[in-house]
């Protein structure tokens, strides 16, 4: 007989075994599904650390297991990014079943949560994060589809601090683009209890939006110390969350803001479609929470009466989950636009043609949100005035000018569907050098197109000087340069 500590796979592993040029150095964890090893390689490498992941199949009785491998052989080749540990190599079940990838260091989120309830700041960078993360994902086609805090690390920064998430564990993930072995081979929702979104439940697995709908159950865990639907092991208990509001956060915990508790509890609508209609959206209303839309959903102190409960239990015994988009394409419907709108300086004419450019993309994209945003200019070196000469804010009288051009993009929007205000925000950016804020900005806010307009005609600053041509040429996402037809 076996040990408990045995891995019970093609054969046992020890300390100093060498598989397909890879040398096991020490097992650093035992789990139910799988073992992890230290490894290095035997020849060659690039000194990057490395991990090998070997299922544990007892008698090859377990076919959740071995499925869930393969699924996870087939999709971590094709990931790539920060954002999840790079792969290595793999071993076929033939001989060996493995996983070789990059070793990221340090506990999981898991580590944090016997300390939870967190304070709100560190509640909220979390979100950022694993919203980036998701983002990422999403765009490279996977549905992640089991986000809780054991498969969540961060890399590290150089001074020890907290740098980007990282996703691990793909067994129960969905690839647009290849074979779901889960779904073929399986008849019962396939999640962790406590994160699985409602669609899971009903057996749908293609929709990103499960992703954020487990950000939201994690986001709550940390901000009260309470898991909103529980930890049920029946289906019976999963479907509880298709009728059963949370407890709102805030009767929980009375510091929470309601802004938070906005976020959170739309993460946790039964309807995907409620939801954000991306993680990068989620992870822009997170970082920058004063100009998060409130609904009736900020204000509640408790759960909904018997009366709704049962209407909502009646709705989900005859309800079908609706048909979403694939991950790539919920993402590509769902973009963030950034207007780059010099308003103290460009004439009438050029920032009407900015203003038409952004509404027609509005118009197009109507998953779509849009920020607008000014610079302030401000001196490297010497003291700023801040002030004007009649008292008033330089920033805010920037701001007012900000809303004041967009104020009809606001007006067209179709006031009958909920959170249409919150499609557009408003930012003044204090910077030395225009064209860096734009770019950092983008960068951070994971902005898919950037709107603005080029004020001169002259070629020698239009091509080499001028701060859209600097946009343009920097910035990683698409730049639409907009010039009024007057200064042609």
């Amino acid at each position: 007989m076996a040990n408990d500590d045995e891995n019970t796979t093609a054969r046992r592993l020890e300390a100093g075994q060498v598989i397909d040029g890879f040398r096991l150095e020490e097992r650093t964890h035992q789990g139910g599904m799988a073992n992890l090893w230290r490894v290095t390689r035997v020849e060659g490498g690039d000194g990057t650390p490395l991990m090998m992941k070997v299922p544990r199949i007892k008698g090859g009785d377990d076919p959740a297991t071995i499925v869930g491998f393969e699924v996870e052989q087939m999709i971590m080749p094709t990931l790539s990014g920060p954002h999840v540990p790079k792969f290595i190599a793999k071993g076929d079940f033939t001989r060996q079943p493995y996983i070789v990838m990059e070793h990221v260091p340090g506990p999981s989120l898991r580590a944090r949560f016997d300390a939870a309830p967190l304070p709100l700041d560190e509640v909220v960078q979390v979100g950022i994060k694993v919203a980036t993360a998701l983002h990422d994902l999403h765009r490279q086609h996977v549905v992640h589809l089991d986000v809780k805090p054991s498969n969540i690390m961060f890399r590290r920064n150089a001074d020890g601090s907290q740098a980007e998430a990282v996703l691990v564990d793909f067994g129960l993930s969905r690839h647009d683009l290849l074979p779901d072995l889960l779904d073929e081979e399986f008849e019962l929702p396939m999640g962790t209890g406590p994160y699985m979104s409602p669609e899971q439940v009903q057996f749908v697995r293609n929709d990103p939006r499960s992703d954020l709908f487990a950000l939201g159950v994690l986001m709550y865990h940390l901000a009260t110390g309470e898991r909103p639907f529980g930890s049920p092991s029946t289906v019976r208990g999963l479907r509880q969350r298709l009728y059963r509001e949370p407890v709102p956060p805030r009767a929980l915990r009375a510091d929470i803001p309601p802004w938070l508790q906005e976020l959170i509890l739309r993460c946790l609508e039964v309807k995907p479609e409620k939801r954000h209609q991306s993680a990068a959206q989620l992870a822009f209303e997170l970082q920058h929470l004063d100009q998060v839309t409130l609904t009736e959903r900020a204000s509640r102190l408790a759960r909904s009466g018997g009366l709704t409960t049962l209407k909502r239990w009646f709705s989900a015994v005859g309800g079908e989950p609706v048909a979403s988009a694939s991950a790539a394409e919920q993402a590509e419907r769902s973009p963030i636009l950034l207007a780059a709108v010099d308003v103290a300086n460009a004439t009438p004419a050029l920032l009407e043609a900015v203003r038409h450019t952004a509404q027609r993309l509005l118009q197009t994209e109507p998953g779509a949100r849009l920020a607008c945003l000014a610079v302030m200019k401000t001196n490297r070196i010497a003291t700023d005035e801040l002030m004007e000469a009649d008292g008033s804010s330089k920033h805010v009288n920037l701001l007012v000018q900000l809303k004041h051009w967009a104020h009809p993009l606001q007006r067209a929007l179709d006031p009958h569907r909920e959170l249409q205000a919150g499609r557009i925000t408003y930012h003044v950016l204090e910077a030395p050098d225009a064209a860096d804020a734009i770019v950092e900005y983008a960068r951070k806010n994971q902005v898919d197109h950037v709107v603005m307009g080029a004020r001169s005609s002259g070629g020698l600053r239009r091509y080499l000087g001028s701060v859209s041509a600097q946009v343009a040429a920097q910035c990683d996402c698409t730049v639409t340069v907009v010039r009024a037809a007057a200064e042609d």
